[in-house]
């Protein structure tokens, strides 16, 4: 077995690179085909991370939404959404999130050393608590998702969670959906925050694929020599 999942970062962003709006209203990237797109993927996968703050301002359902797919993964044994997985340093989480309280498929909080007895306290039998070191370490999250069993992790963000795994070197395919619109505000979140890439001028990420998907342009790279190129992986 693999020392750590195949990760897969997911992510879509205007024009100007701009995940998010500066107000309160949730920003729409994309469109139903698309949506549809990421069901597909998110179906196929082990486990879906997002980061504390993700759960905190999105809220989301982290679940598989077509219900043939979902009887297809439960015709292979599996449950009919992935495990859902959240890495946080303070553990200020809303145990009556949708993270926790929607579906049933396993919870895994990996938390910083210090805040485990406090978010063990909180979050009860809703969610698996985990050491993840103090800071949080990904290398460290990612051996103990491998040994878990999750082969294939997708993650959803935000902007911090990618940024960490791109920087890390942890990543190995980028799905990233570019939507036809400005943000134009730099109060906005970015798809990622300053940091020390391992791609830049002259260490080029691989394009393997564009396709556009109605208003929108998919673009697929491979960050690692374990990116499956072949579509459907």
């Amino acid at each position: 077995m693999e020392d750590r999942p195949y990760v897969l970062l997911s992510c879509g962003m205007s024009i100007d690179g701009y995940v998010d709006s500066a107000d309160d209203e949730r920003l729409l990237l994309s469109n139903d085909a698309d949506f549809d797109r990421v069901d597909e993927v998110r179906a196929g996968c082990d486990a879906i991370m997002v980061g504390a703050g993700t759960v905190r301002q999105d809220n989301p359902r982290l679940l598989v939404r077509d219900e043939a797919r979902r009887r297809a993964r439960v015709a292979r044994g599996l449950r009919p959404d992935p495990v859902k997985v959240t890495v946080t340093s303070s553990c200020d989480l809303d145990p009556q999130a949708r993270f926790f309280t929607l579906g049933e498929s396993e919870k895994l909080v990996y938390c910083a050393g210090r805040s485990v007895p406090s978010a063990r306290s909180k979050l009860g039998g809703l969610a698996t608590v985990i050491d993840a070191g103090d800071p949080v370490d990904l290398v460290r999250v990612t051996s103990d998702l491998a040994r878990r069993g999750i082969g294939r992790l997708m993650v959803e963000g935000g902007g911090t969670v990618h940024t960490q795994f791109l920087t890390a070197g942890l990543a190995d395919e980028l799905q990233l959906v570019v939507a036809p619109f400005f943000v134009g505000n730099s109060k906005a979140p970015r798809f990622v925050g300053d940091g020390e890439f391992p791609w830049g001028p002259h260490h080029r990420a691989d394009l393997v694929e564009v396709r556009q998907i109605g208003d929108v342009v998919l673009l697929r790279y491979a960050l690692s020599s374990r990116c499956r190129i072949r579509e459907g992986n």
